[in-house]
Parts: structure tokens; sequence; C-alpha cells
């Protein structure tokens, strides 16, 4: 990241955008919607949550830009906005999985040949 000249602006941008995606229950949001979009109700049935957690972190999401909204009659819609933040979660993952990985590896006690016996 020392390549990019990055205005005090953007840092405050990037950082709120990390701030939000910090919280699981958003990322779950995020997820579900992977599928497509979807209604606040069929989002509280995904997740088993209720609808006041949902609405409140939806509205989170959009404040920020990476959930839209539309209406159809009395129904809201929700969909990702900005198609990146799921590219940046599967870097995110790639990288703990490979962190993962290395520690493992790191565990794994060293093979050794079998000394041999003196008879």
């Amino acid at each position: 990241m020392a390549s990019l000249a990055l205005s005090d602006r953007m840092i405050n941008i990037v950082a709120r955008r990390f701030h939000t995606l910090g919280e699981p229950y958003r990322l779950r949001l995020l997820q579900a919607l992977e599928a497509g979009e979807m209604t606040v109700g069929e989002l509280v049935q995904a997740l088993d949550g209720n609808q006041p957690n949902v609405s409140k972190h939806l509205r989170i999401l959009h404040d920020i830009g990476l959930v839209s909204r539309r209406r159809e009659a009395t129904s809201i819609f929700y969909a990702i906005s900005d198609p990146m933040v799921l590219q940046l979660c599967e870097l995110v993952c790639r990288s703990a999985e490979q962190q993962s990985r290395q520690q493992l590896d790191e565990l794994q006690p060293i093979a050794r040949p079998s000394a041999r016996r003196k008879k």
C-alpha cells in the first residue's frame, strides 16, 4: 500500500468501509445477497434473524454504498451494489486460509527417518 498515494479523504473512506465490514452480521448479509437481490423478509428468513436488526445493518451497508435498494410495490429489494466487496472478501479469505495452512505446517512434527538400532 506504500505505492498508493491516498488523500486523507480517501483514507477515511477506506477506513469507514473496513470498519463497516468488521461486523460479522453484515458479512453474512453480503454473503446471502451474493445469490441475488432479496427483500428484508427473505434476508430475515435466510439468516434466521429479526427484522429490526436486518434492516439496521442493511441501512448501514446502503449508506456506505455497498448495497443498493429498489422499491417494487410494497417490497424493497436489496442487492450488492459494489461487487468489489465480494472480491475483497475472497482475498481476505484466501489470505487467512494460506496463513492457517502455514501455521498448521509449522505445528507438524518434522518427519525423521527412524534411527537404526544396534544389535
